[in-house]
């Protein structure tokens, strides 16, 4: 079986990506295993050892995080009304509002391909219609991913340590959102995830194997940059930024007959997923 992980790209969490990364390219979780499946939560992975004596040693050089970079301050901000409206390029990252009727967090929205969420101060600059297509003036203090399905996020103990990014889960179940700014998100299953949500689930506490046979073992985890060319796959997903992104937004919000009776005239961030596809290699 093979996952396809896109990880989050700059600004959040990259301290842990770096070590992600460090920690694929040194061949780290070759002969690791799957470790937990708790049924409607999550997938988890690392060293089955956890914290024992018999635990493997971390590459050097990994980075350690403080709790304070599970979120950000955005830079800049967006201004851009209407799917038709005249747009400027002015923040960092780009950041779209959408009214989902949350209740996790004063911003819900899109940034660079991914679903983020945030803080905002002020509730009036917050547009609570959603049946107009179109983005919304919005200025968040904070923002950070979130855990919808298919997230990456880095397994760690209690507070305050987050986690070196050895120890990995995806959500396989409904939306944990109150693991928002309490563990890192750092990527998400683009390819593959059938494999992970169908594995047999853990009975022991938390869903963890409670025998080393009942464990998945993994072969290998590798950097797409060490393949071939020809061995790389191409990915490609609709710009978050722009009106298409903004019509697909209110259709999965306001859903029309023939089948549904009402539109809800509101989503969930995470039942929003952003498309996301495989492309040919001379593409």
């Amino acid at each position: 079986m093979c996952v396809i992980i896109q990880l989050m790209p700059p600004p959040f969490s990259q301290g842990w990506v770096r070590n992600i990364r460090k920690l694929a390219k040194a061949n780290w979780w070759d002969g690791m295993s799957i470790n937990r499946v708790q049924d409607n939560y999550v997938v988890q992975w690392g060293d089955p050892a956890g914290d024992g004596e018999d635990r493997k040693p971390l590459p050097d050089g990994l980075e350690m995080m403080t709790e304070g970079d599970y979120t950000i301050q955005p830079k800049y901000f967006r201004r851009y009304v209407g799917s038709r409206g005249k747009h400027k390029d002015d923040s960092s990252p780009p950041l779209k509002y959408v009214s989902l009727n949350g209740q996790y967090a004063g911003f819900n929205g899109f940034g660079s391909g991914w679903a983020i969420a945030g803080t905002v101060s002020d509730s009036k600059s917050v547009s609570k219609n959603f049946h107009k297509v179109g983005w919304k003036f919005i200025k968040p203090e904070q923002i950070w991913p979130i855990h919808c399905y298919g997230a990456l996020g880095v397994g760690r103990g209690l507070s305050p340590d987050t986690g070196s990014g050895a120890e990995l889960y995806t959500v396989i179940g409904h939306a944990p959102r109150h693991l928002d700014r309490n563990i890192a998100v750092v990527g998400r299953i683009i390819e593959g995830m059938h494999h992970l949500s169908s594995l047999p689930r853990g009975f022991g506490p938390l869903g963890f194997y409670e025998t080393p046979e009942e464990r998945v073992p993994i072969q290998s985890i590798r950097l797409v940059s060490e393949l071939t060319e020809a061995q790389q796959p191409r990915f490609e997903y609709l710009s978050t930024e722009g009106g298409s992104f903004a019509q697909y937004a209110h259709r999965r919000a306001n859903r029309e007959p023939p089948f549904f009776i009402l539109p809800a005239g509101g989503a969930d961030i995470c039942n929003i997923p952003v498309p996301v596809r495989r492309v040919n290699a001379e593409k």
